[in-house]
């Protein structure tokens, strides 16, 4: 607290009071008035009484710190506050399949080199080839070994007729019948023949040679390969012949020739007898 006297002078000079280093004492109006009261007191010549002490000074200037600094944090933590932004909450929207798998998508792709791409070429034949292979083999597995040269009516078997020996089945049926491999085998002769007028030769499956006789046309080459049922000719009347027919024979390696009807019955043929003879 100030002394009187100080405040006094100060009061009539226009100085402003000089500032305490460790705190500021600014008086109320309440004080004011006591001091200007006790002034005039003085002036009077009265006694100077003791006036009781109000708070102030340094409790007033620790009161107006305090509530600075808690002004100040306050304000600061409203600042602060402020400042901090707050995430939003979006709603995650599920990707579609094709945005999904371009987004999975590698951005480099790896480009296989050349010689991989022949490799793989090479491969992909040889699966072809072997699927070929296998396919043909199922077919053949599903084909008959044996069957019947032609459709038709046996005139004529195996054995002696008319004083001299018949070598092979008379089948008769009309000119342009379907004559077909009786096994599988290689064509080994194509075109005219002595007495036959046009033949095939067949290497058959076993071994032996199969002979079509009096054909109409053949369709097969020499050298051929064909099938058991595949089309080789058409009955014909060509050669020595009484009739439309084929004459089917079949021969042994060493020329020996067998009786059909027999060599067809062993392997699963049926062959109708013959109802009349030529």
């Amino acid at each position: 607290m100030l002394p009187e006297s100080y405040l006094f002078d100060a009061l009539r000079s226009d100085h402003e009071l000089p500032v305490d280093s460790t705190y500021i004492s600014t008086p109320s109006a309440v004080e004011s008035d006591t001091v200007l009261g006790s002034v005039q007191r003085r002036r009077g010549g009265a006694h100077r009484r003791q006036s009781r002490s109000r708070p102030g000074g340094r409790a007033l200037v620790l009161s107006v710190a305090t509530g600075a600094l808690l002004a100040a944090g306050t304000s600061a933590s409203h600042a602060s506050s402020e400042s901090v932004s707050v995430p939003v909450e979006v709603d995650a929207q599920p990707l579609a399949p094709l945005e999904q798998a371009l987004a999975s998508a590698p951005e480099i792709l790896q480009v296989p080199k050349l010689a991989d791409l022949g490799r793989f070429a090479e491969q992909l034949a040889r699966g072809t080839e072997r699927d070929a292979a296998r396919a043909s083999r199922e077919v053949a597995a599903r084909e008959p070994l044996t069957v019947s040269p032609v459709s038709g009516t046996l005139t004529s078997n195996y054995g002696p007729r008319w004083g001299s020996t018949h070598y092979g089945l008379d089948i008769a049926n009309e000119i342009g019948t379907p004559i077909v491999s009786v096994t599988a085998g290689t064509v080994l002769e194509s075109g005219p023949a002595s007495g036959f007028g046009l033949w095939v030769r067949i290497l058959q499956d076993d071994g032996t040679i199969g002979v079509f006789g009096h054909i109409n046309e053949t369709l097969v080459t020499a050298g051929q390969k064909v099938r058991a049922g595949e089309l080789i000719a058409t009955v014909g009347n060509r050669g020595q012949s009484t009739g439309p027919h084929l004459h089917y024979e079949v021969w042994q390696a060493d020329g020996q020739k067998v009786d059909p009807m027999a060599w067809l019955d062993a392997r699963g043929v049926q062959i109708q007898s013959p109802a009349v003879s030529d």
